[in-house]
């Protein structure tokens, strides 16, 4: 078990940083999401999906 933990320690370093930073971003999307934030990041009055791709509070 050790001997394939030793030979194969990059691809599970790198696996691991992968999955943090998905992670970290997944997190600050549903961050935005809640705090209403856009996506796009463009005004909504000129968009053809005005009104349909986030909810008015």
């Amino acid at each position: 078990m050790f001997i394939w933990i030793a030979a194969n320690i990059s691809t599970i370093i790198i696996s691991a940083a992968l999955i943090v930073i998905i992670a970290m971003i997944a997190a600050f999307m549903i961050k935005s999401k809640r705090k209403g934030k856009s996506s796009c990041g463009c005004g909504c009055s000129s968009c053809a999906m005005n009104g349909s791709c986030r909810q008015k509070m």
